[in-house]
Formats: structure tokens, sequence, C-alpha cells
């Protein structure tokens, strides 16, 4: 009925689908039966997590490892060294050996986690003085972007949020890179010759706990694992905040965490726990991962080598934490001992600074920081999407249509079938000389998608139509100046609030200056980045309006505004046989940047893999010959550009568009004048 009175969307409705979607996609899941089909199954699973973290080197490069220093201290040293990991990608170190050296050693990889001072946090070192004191050599690395890896070393400095997922739309991840890292540190351990290069062990705590996991599923020279605070479920982590260093893309496509923790079998695994952690590390959950693991190390004949220890604490790697740690690497590294905790050794902490590689953090210059790795890799996939050259029309057509398949299915991770155009009509409200109806369509499942439609009371025949996009949701895109003016000219508006958006948008999503953080990490835990989704949602929009008698469906426009626009483009660009025109306005020109993202930047925006198929002016040349408005252009980050600016960032569609001949349908302009918007899009 039209006069009914829409149910208000409910904040959790986009957390409540994820979940879903997320137990849906394990919900089959089965033990191996056979060591045969845990050895295909570990093939697959290997070959989908390496896939999800993004490209690592063909080839190591070398390590050209330096020792910058040295605190000689009773019964052990700590170097201080640095080692590349991947060209002009080095990584800061601390090495304790135990003095003298008798024999070959055991040795131990500590990576951090989030405490504040990274590999040289007072937690960090407390486990690397005890086992270096307990005969082991250890190596404690800070991760990418953490520690002295960051742009302004200092305690506390985070590596989340903006900062890491600067590297999702060149395809690497955090995680990936510090796997990588990882390796490479293993590499270095083995060119040690105090080392035993076949008894080493991994263990961290929180996010370096995250790490050990992946560490010792990927890596078969680490012998002896021990993950701690850190083991959950995938599906936990739908229900919580974590760290980009903690996301991997579409995980729960292909896995769960206790296939992960499956991996390490037949070494051994130690996972640690605290009863007062938050949800996603909480014991309830690792025993679940933990039950799903066990029949593997059963199927293996290790059993004995997969051991669940909980602490009465909070989130932690505490002292009985790291003397359980200890009997284990014992026990499995040098065959001594049951396994059962060893007390801690006295020792004195180091003062942070004493520890660094670069004191001041005066780093060589050439030192590549996370955001300029980004950079390069992005300026890389630039070079390889503007060399592409045409001839012929024809020429570009095919490369769009493999361009807009990859979007859809490697970048987006496909959309579902979309539903039989329907929605239900609030009572329509007239002010002045325009009309506006409440609308709500369910795109997927009971997930809600609100709009409001807005049409001149006085018009004859079919209006053209415009669907107005913000990522603020349906009424910040009406507070536009464009609304009012498409109206005049006898325009029908829709403007929605895309899911997570407007009064969609989940509570406390916002976290560390990005506002959509909580969300948009879910959503790539399910394979379905949040762009995606909002074209998906633009698509069943447009084919709802496509069904209204009194809208030109043959003049039918889509505008986003701020970064907005990106949807927009992705969405004219996919959907071309429903889209007339389309607009972005006050949107960034590009993805790439040295620095990490300003604040306010939509991390759902920044779908893994993305400038593999192309770049905001790559996207735009998708809508070509149709018309398309780009006003107010703006830097990666947020910074108006000049005329010149504007014309050499969108040099690449202004050549599709000359290629088709179709030049005029092509608005460059430096600022949003309203009513030259619509005449552009008309």
């Amino acid at each position: 009925m039209p006069d009914q009175v829409l149910p208000k969307p409910q904040p959790q409705a986009l957390d409540e689908f994820l979940r879903e979607q997320g137990r849906a996609l394990r919900a089959a899941d089965q033990p191996p039966k056979s060591r045969d089909a845990w050895r295909q199954r570990r093939m697959q699973l290997r070959q989908a997590i390496l896939a999800a973290m993004g490209p690592m080197p063909e080839k190591p490069c070398p390590l050209n490892a330096r020792v910058l220093g040295a605190l000689k201290r009773q019964g052990y040293r700590i170097e201080k060294l640095v080692f590349e990991s991947r060209p002009d990608v080095w990584a800061t170190a601390n090495v304790y050996v135990p003095d003298p050296v008798k024999g070959k050693l055991p040795a131990v990889l500590v990576v951090h986690g989030h405490w504040a001072g990274a590999r040289r946090d007072p937690v960090v070192q407390a486990r690397c003085l005890g086992l270096v004191k307990l005969g082991f050599l250890v190596l404690a690395v800070d991760a990418f972007g953490a520690g002295e890896r960051y742009t302004a070393p200092a305690p506390g400095t985070y590596h989340g949020a903006l900062y890491g997922s600067t590297l999702w739309p060149t395809g690497h991840t955090l995680l990936g890179m510090q796997v990588y890292d990882n390796q490479r540190a293993v590499d270095y351990l083995r060119s040690r010759s105090e080392v035993d290069g076949d008894r080493l062990g991994v263990t961290g705590a929180s996010g370096g706990g995250n790490q050990t996991m992946y560490a010792g599923a990927l890596d078969e020279r680490l012998k002896a694992v021990v993950p701690v605070c850190s083991v959950g479920t995938y599906q936990a982590y739908l229900q919580a905040a974590c760290c980009v260093c903690e996301v991997l893309p579409g995980a729960l496509r292909f896995a769960e965490e206790g296939d992960v923790l499956a991996m390490v079998a037949p070494r051994a695994l130690m996972v640690i726990n605290a009863t007062r952690d938050a949800f996603q590390f909480s014991v309830g959950e690792a025993a679940r991962s933990i039950a799903r693991a066990r029949p593997v190390f059963k199927l293996l004949d290790a059993a004995e080598k997969l051991q669940h220890t909980t602490f009465e604490s909070g989130h932690a790697y505490s002292r009985p934490m790291r003397e359980a740690m200890y009997g284990w690497m014992t026990r499995w590294l040098k065959n001594e001992g049951t396994g059962k905790p060893i007390p801690e050794p006295k020792h004195e902490i180091e003062k942070p600074e004493d520890l660094s590689c670069y004191p001041g953090g005066k780093r060589p210059k050439g030192f590549l920081l996370l955001p300029q790795f980004a950079a390069r890799e992005g300026r890389a996939h630039l070079a390889r999407l503007n060399a592409f050259k045409a001839d012929h029309v024809e020429d570009w057509d095919s490369v769009a249509v493999y361009r807009r398949t990859q979007l859809r299915r490697q970048v987006f991770g496909d959309f579902p079938t979309a539903p039989k155009p329907a929605a239900e009509l609030g009572k329509a409200e007239v002010a002045g000389q325009v009309r506006t109806t409440p609308v709500l369509l369910r795109p997927e499942a009971r997930l809600p998608l609100p709009a409001l439609l807005r049409q001149p009371v006085k018009q004859e025949g079919q209006s053209p139509v415009c669907m107005l996009l913000h990522l603020g949701g349906k009424t910040e895109a009406l507070r536009h100046a464009l609304a009012p003016a498409l109206l005049e000219r006898g325009w029908a508006v829709l403007a929605p609030d895309l899911r997570g958006t407007g009064e969609t948008r989940p509570a406390s999503d916002a976290i560390a200056r990005a506002p959509d953080h909580n969300s948009a990490e879910h959503a790539l835990w399910i394979g379905r980045p949040l762009l995606g989704q909002w074209v998906f949602d633009v698509q069943c929009l447009l084919d709802w309006l496509a069904l209204q008698p009194a809208l030109d469906r043959r003049r039918v426009a889509v505008v986003g505004i701020g970064q907005a626009g990106v949807v927009a483009l992705c969405a004219s660009g996919m959907l071309d046989d429903r889209v007339t025109a389309a607009a972005a306005l006050g949107t960034p020109a590009s993805y790439v940047t040295d620095e990490p993202y300003p604040a306010g930047t939509r991390m759902g925006l920044l779908a893994p893999g993305i400038l593999r198929v192309g770049d905001v002016p790559h996207l735009a040349a998708l809508t070509a010959p149709r018309r398309l408005v780009i006003a107010e252009g703006l830097s990666s980050q947020g910074k108006p550009l000049a005329a010149k600016a504007l014309r050499d960032a969108f040099a690449f569609t202004r050549s599709i568009y000359a290629l088709h001949k179709m030049d005029r349908q092509l608005t460059l302009a430096e600022s949003v004048v309203a009513k030259e918007v619509v005449a552009a899009l008309s």
C-alpha cells in the first residue's frame, strides 16, 4: 500500500547479514576422512591463502643482512640487525645470541603484535630474554609498518586502519607482507652458523599470534608454533573490530581458522588463550578451532603435538604464558622435558632506544615505508594499464568487457542473483512543487535498502531520473545543490542509503579515522568488498526504476558525490545497458598515494586488487561513449585538482572518448556548478 508507514531500518542489519553469509559459507564443512584427502585439502588451502594474501616475489632477493651494533650482556648479546626482505624493503630486528655458543642452537622467531614498542616493547623483550637465557637464539622483527618501520617511529603507533589498508588496492595485504617478512626471517635464521636450521620455532601474541599461526601453517621449517591470545574463529571476527593486519580477504570462502591450525600438523602446536580476552580470541572460540584441527593431528599420528592451554588473564603475554611456551619449545626443539612450564630466568629489560637500529628514527635515504611501497606497486599497475593503446573502438570494447568481468568476479567477489524488482512505498509528502516518496527495497535476504524518490509535481510525460549517491546516506545526497537543480529541470531524483550508510550504518563502525572500518573488514572476510556490494545495490535500484511508468528508462543517470563517485563510476561502467549518463563530483582521482589515506576515507572503497583492473580514470573510461561528468576532482589526499592536473589525471579516460569520437560526451570541470552538471547529463 502506498500510504503505509515503512519499517525503520535497523543499524545492525548489515552486521547480521554478513554473519549469516559467513555461516552459510562454511555450513557444509566436514573433517577429512583420510590422509590423502587432507593432503589434497591442505594443498588447496595453501594456494588459496597465499592468493588471498597478495603477490609475493617469485624469487627471494639477497638478504643483505647487516649487524649495526651489539649490546654485550652476562651470558648473551643483543645484535641490532637489518635485512632486506623484498627489494628496497628493509626489516629492523634484534638477535639475542647465547654467549658462549655451545654447538648448534635451536632458534625462535618472535613476532610482536600490537604492543606500544613493537619488537622493543618490554612485553616482547621479556620472552626474548627468557628464551636466550634458556639457550635459544632469538630473532625479534618489527612487523611491516610498525616500530622502526612506521612513518614516524614512536611508542603506540598503529599500522592498521587507513595506514595498512593503503596496500589493499594494489592487491597486497598487511598480513601477506608480514608473512613474507617472517619467511625471510626464517631464511636469515638458517643462514646463521650458530643455528640448527631443523630446530626452529615461532611465537607471538595478539597480532603477533596471528602472524605465528600463519607462519606455522605456511612454513614447514618451523617445528614448534605457539600463538598466544590470538586464536579464535573467522566467524568471531564478524562480531568484532580487528586490525587490518589480521584480515585475510575472502577467507571464509575457503576455510575456517581451525583449518589453518590443522596445517601445522604434524609439527608441534600450542595454542594459548586467556579467560578474559576479547570475544574473537576467547577460550570458547579457540576451542572450536582446536576441535576442527584435532582430527587432522590424530590422522597424522601427532595428537600429542597439539595442546590448548588457558590462563585466568586478560589480553597479554604474561609470565605464566611465557613459561608454558618455554616448556613447549624445550620439549620440541631441544627434545628435553615433557613440555610442562619452565620457570622464567631472571632478566633485565633494555631501554627501547638502546635496541634501536636507527636511533632517533634517522633511517637511511630510500628506506621504503608501507605507504611508499603501496605507491610503488600502484604506479607499476598504472604503467601497465596506461600502456594500452587502441587503434579501433573494437579493441577497447574487448578490453572493457574483460575488465568488467574482472571487476565483478575477481575484485567484487561476484554478485548474487538479483531479486525480482519490488519495493514498499511509504506515504508521499508534497512540499512546494516536489513530491517525496519513501521507498524500501531488500536486495538480499532481510537487508534493507531505504531511499527517497523526489519528483516534480507538475511534470508532463515521463521524467528522466538521476540516482544520487552519497556515502553519508540519502539525506546528505539530497542536501547537495545538484538535487534541486535536477528537480528544477524536470528530473526525478532517487537518493538511497546504500547498505551500511545513512540509516543503515552499523553502530560503532568507525575506528582510527576510518568511518566504516568494521563493516569494510567484515565484508572482506566473506569475499565481497563493500564497493562491490554498493554496486549491486545500485543494480537492484536500477532494476526497480526501470519498471516505474512515470520514469524514462532511456534517460537514467547515476551521480556520486564525494567518495561515492567511485561507486557511480563502477556502476555506470559495469551496468552500461541501464545507465545513460554518469558523474563523479568531488571524488578522488586516484587510489595511488605516497601517504596513508586521509581521515574520513571509506575503507569500503579499498577493494583488494582493484588497481589490477583500473584506477579511477580507467574505471571512468568504462562509461564511454555515454555522457560522463568529472567535476571538482581531488588528489588521493583530498586536495582539489586544478584544471590542467584534472585533465592530466584523466588522460586515459579522454583517450577512450577520443577513440569513440565522442569527446563532447566527456566533461571535465575544475568545480561543481549544479546547473552545468545537469546540462552535461541531459
